[in-house]
């Protein structure tokens, strides 16, 4: 429960930070994230097929 409340006061910090950067700012940011978290889930999805094919054998 702890924790959820933790997570809910930092993405309200975060959100009230967003409202006040400029939109330039923002759209920018938001295409960093979504290129780390894309380039995340390529290394994941390449790793378990790694690891699932050597397992198997």
């Amino acid at each position: 429960m702890l924790f959820l409340v933790a997570a809910l006061l930092l993405f309200g910090l975060v959100m009230g930070t967003v409202a006040h950067a400029p939109f330039t700012f923002t759209l920018v940011a938001a295409a960093v994230i979504a290129a780390w978290l894309g380039v995340f889930a390529l290394r994941e999805r390449h790793g378990r097929r790694r690891h699932t094919s050597t397992s198997t054998q």
